[in-house]
């Protein structure tokens, strides 16, 4: 066998450079999956950021004059601004509620000014007793997705514990969730900002609606014609125990005056819950911002997938190659092609969706979904 010759200092350079280059595109090869990996959605991150806080919160009850407090918080008050209250907390809890605060606002989109998101509450009434004679309590993340079969409770020594998400067990449970009446007020200011600079024209949600002179004339005694709720009622369907209220708002679509396509979101604060008549008299649809008699409405729910930066853009997107053709065109089916598709995943954020509503509509409508009904009627709204 021919003896093996020993490499030489110009062999083993070339070797070296070989071996660099390889590890460089290697690297470059890492890097770029990297780039394409996409990021957690918006639904992931918010529950990563409630169940690190939830998980804190439960280490924290080791501390008895802070578990005391927060007992006697959660007794006297519906939902607890907990990330206020922690300012006299034990330990790094302040510190950990503010960042999970913080990644929750951003992954919605909500602008810096938003404040604090995170709310405590007792998971039932029923544990009220248990609660009030001074068992621990564990700490739950609520949950936004009306299929889970079950959720996870952490108690003061870091251990986690498997709950019913259809029973609420007789233990006292705290379950931190977000504010969603802050969350969806604020979202729709962003929603309607974006809206607008994108070039879709959006009315504030709490704005008084605007009446142009042409709108105006067109009236008598100088006021505007509007759709009014007068009753409406969403599907009864079961429900976790750990999820809080339904916080639903309307994107009401059409035409404006200028022929451009305009979306105004409307909040519904008071319909919080499934298999409950409402008889808001809310204004639904203001005739005066828009070019013809009809309009479409799509109602959707406010929860962690939200991210209202994304869905104005997504809106934009689909809204904005739509053109007025001298006839109105329905715009529902683009709004819900808008929505991203991880949206449609375990906890809808559709609720349902109304086609073609008439400034002459005045009785009970259903939804094209099949998921609740509202009745509306004309009303004029008088200039004062």
């Amino acid at each position: 066998m021919r003896p093996r010759r020993p490499r030489t200092r110009g062999a083993l350079a070339a070797l070296a450079v070989t071996l660099l280059a390889l590890s460089a595109g290697q690297t470059a090869v890492a890097a770029r999956a990297a780039a394409t990996t996409p990021a957690p959605s918006t639904a992931a991150t918010v529950s990563a950021a409630q169940d690190q806080a939830a998980r804190a919160i439960a280490r924290s009850l080791t501390d008895s004059t802070w578990r005391a407090r927060l007992r006697h918080a959660a007794l006297t008050s519906g939902e607890v601004p907990v990330t206020a209250l922690a300012d006299r907390a034990a330990g790094p809890l302040k510190t950990t509620l503010a960042a999970a605060d913080h990644r929750i606002a951003t992954a919605k989109g909500l602008d810096a000014t938003t404040g604090s998101l995170l709310r405590l509450r007792l998971g039932a009434e029923a544990m009220r007793g248990a609660l009030t004679s001074g068992t621990a309590p564990w700490v739950a993340a609520a949950t936004s997705d009306d299929d889970t079969r079950t959720l996870v409770a952490y108690d003061r020594h870091g251990r986690s514990h498997t709950l019913d998400a259809h029973d609420a067990p007789a233990h006292p449970v705290y379950v931190l969730d977000i504010d969603g009446s802050a969350a969806l007020a604020a979202g729709l200011d962003v929603l309607s900002g974006r809206l607008n600079s994108y070039g879709i024209g959006s009315a504030a949600p709490d704005a008084r609606p605007r009446v142009d002179a042409a709108s105006r004339a067109r009236t008598a005694g100088g006021g505007f014609w509007t759709s009014r709720i007068t009753a409406v009622e969403l599907s009864d369907d079961e429900e976790p125990w750990a999820k809080g209220d339904a916080e639903i708002y309307t994107l009401v679509t059409g035409f404006g005056p200028d022929g451009a396509v305009r979306v105004d979101p409307v909040d519904m604060p008071y319909l919080d819950n499934d298999g409950t008549v409402y008889r808001p008299n809310q204004i639904l649809v203001n005739w005066s911002n828009y070019k013809y008699d009809l309009a479409d409405a799509v109602m959707m729910e406010e929860d962690g997938s939200t991210n209202y930066r994304d869905l104005a853009k997504a809106i934009a997107t689909a809204l904005l190659t739509i053109t007025d053709q001298g006839a109105y065109v329905p715009l529902v089916n683009a709004v819900l092609d808008a929505i991203p598709d991880d949206w449609w995943t375990d906890d809808p954020d559709y609720v349902d969706s109304w086609y073609t509503l008439a400034r002459s509509d005045n009785g009970t409508r259903y939804g094209a979904r099949g998921n609740g009904w509202m009745t509306v009627e004309p009303y004029f709204v008088q200039e004062l």
